[in-house]
């Protein structure tokens, strides 16, 4: 239940990019009136002239590889606090089975003792929106700063006109496929995979693709570069293939446990001669 409404929070995110992205009309300039315009807007738009160095693809380029690395302690939570509820999976089924019944009172002390085990482990279950809720403005900000800067506007990156969607259709499909791998890779390590998870793993890419065959090629680029920065950081500091290793190492030395245990409380008896 919880990943279904993970989906639909992120479904209605992306939508309100879209929508709230489209809302600005007119240039943004330091004369533009505003806290959005004047604060947000035009100082995004400086910042990527400012890292442009003569292109403004390459200033997008360095401008998304700063913001994600001003996230990574934020991404490094949500990935500890997505481990640690995974971890609570069993403690959590239980209380499910203990709580069962379908009645409103049940259902509320099964509400209360989940919350109640959630704070004894320091876990938030909302920890991994966190990361999402926060990239939200800087998408919009970043969106309106390339269709309302002119110098932005006028943009040009290899074969893309940054204001214009990409012709060729190369850069969607590197988001979407960037989305799904780093999706992918984060559901690898944990412990139990579901229905929800693995719509929500094709649903992202499908989604990321097709706003950027309309959007701008520009925020086309920033996902991308995000999502593959995304893909190196968590193979990097956040490896599900060595989780998985470790997952199975561990197991395997509580099976060698039993099995001395076993072993110590049942000696086979000496055979007489």
């Amino acid at each position: 239940m919880k990943n279904y409404k993970k989906i639909l929070l992120m479904t209605g995110l992306l939508s309100l990019v879209f929508l709230l992205s489209a809302c600005g009309t007119g240039e943004v300039s330091a004369s533009s009136s505003g806290v959005w315009d004047r604060y947000v807007v035009y100082y995004f738009g400086q910042a990527i002239k400012g890292l442009s160095f003569g292109n403004v693809g390459i200033g997008i380029i360095l401008f998304t590889i700063i913001i994600r690395i001003i996230l990574m302690p934020l991404m490094h939570f949500q990935t500890k606090s997505m481990r640690k509820t995974q971890e609570l999976q069993p403690k959590i089924k239980a209380l499910q089975q203990k709580y069962s019944t379908r009645d409103q009172e049940t259902q509320l002390k099964l509400q209360e003792e989940t919350k109640k085990l959630y704070a004894e482990n320091n876990v938030s279950p909302y920890a991994g929106c966190l990361p999402l809720l926060v990239q939200m403005p800087v998408m919009m900000a970043l969106y309106q700063a390339i269709l309302r800067i002119p110098e932005l506007r006028s943009g040009h990156f290899l074969w893309l006109n940054l204001s214009q969607s990409d012709p060729y259709f190369i850069l969607p499909i590197l988001a979407a496929v960037f989305t799904f791998a780093s999706s992918y890779l984060s559901s690898m390590s944990q412990l139990e995979s579901n229905a929800s998870l693995k719509i929500m793993n094709f649903a992202m890419p499908v989604m990321i693709f097709v706003m950027a065959l309309n959007l701008a090629s520009g925020l086309s680029l920033y996902w991308v570069i995000s999502n593959a920065f995304q893909v190196v950081q968590t193979l990097l500091i956040n490896n599900p293939f060595k989780i998985r290793r470790e997952r199975e190492e561990a197991a395997r030395q509580i099976r060698e446990r039993e099995r001395a245990l076993q072993k110590a409380k049942h000696p086979k008896k000496k055979r007489k001669k």
